[in-house]
């Protein structure tokens, strides 16, 4: 590499390092949606239809980046809102947004907290997407921690096809020369899964990472 390349290096470095293989995974962004009650600001929540990915769990509104429909994130995480939980756009401000997850199971979660200027009882949510839509006070997780549980994440060479039985090899290491431990599944990655019990069900996962970050800002003294 010459001098001159270097300088070229230099130039193209980003000011804001991004996510190396950010197109390798799935890319989602959520709205951790803030509503104020009585004087006071509840997380409003929706319990997926059973008939979608991941029926039946609780989660904030949200779904995949569109560059054709989206000039940004944050038009996903408003016009997602607004497709599963009805609410108009104009309704809905963003106030800024939250570290992104990069999730082991492949995919890349972006979050914004926005607040909602109307009353709960006006959401009018798409019943293909939400069963259910409802809130639970920011108090609530303030005074109740959530329970840390963990799931072990390794890296593996191969696969078993669902239909003919075989196996088949993604990551072939030992035609590459690469240590035989590679030919088998490797890493022990300890990933933590926070849960939150609250009485309109079980909240974790993503969603939960997202209401602790929240929670701990909050909480911070500077």
């Amino acid at each position: 590499m010459k001098a001159a390349q270097l300088t070229l290096l230099q130039k193209r470095l980003p000011e804001s390092p991004g996510i190396n293989g950010r197109d390798e995974y799935l890319n989602s962004v959520v709205l951790v949606l803030l509503i104020l009650i009585s004087g006071e600001y509840h997380f409003v929540f929706e319990q997926r239809s059973a008939n979608i990915p991941q029926g039946g769990e609780i989660c904030f509104p949200g779904g995949k980046f569109e560059e054709d429909k989206d000039l940004s994130r944050e038009e996903t995480a408003i016009r997602e809102t607004t497709e599963e939980m009805g609410i108009p756009a104009d309704k809905i401000s963003i106030i800024g947004r939250l570290d992104s997850i990069v999730a082991p199971m492949g995919a890349i979660v972006d979050a914004f907290v926005g607040v909602a200027d109307i009353d709960v009882h006006e959401i009018k949510a798409n019943p293909n997407e939400v069963a259910r839509v409802f809130t639970i006070p920011v108090d609530y997780f303030q005074k109740n921690e959530p329970e840390t549980y963990f799931a072990t994440v390794k890296v593996h060479p191969s696969y078993t096809d669902e239909q003919s039985g075989q196996e088949i090899i993604t990551f072939p290491a030992e035609m590459l020369g690469l240590p035989e431990r590679y030919s088998q599944p490797w890493g022990k990655l300890k990933y933590k899964i926070l849960v939150y019990k609250t009485q309109e069900g079980i909240v974790w996962g993503i969603t939960a990472r997202f209401i602790y970050d929240v929670i701990n800002k909050l909480s911070c003294k500077n």
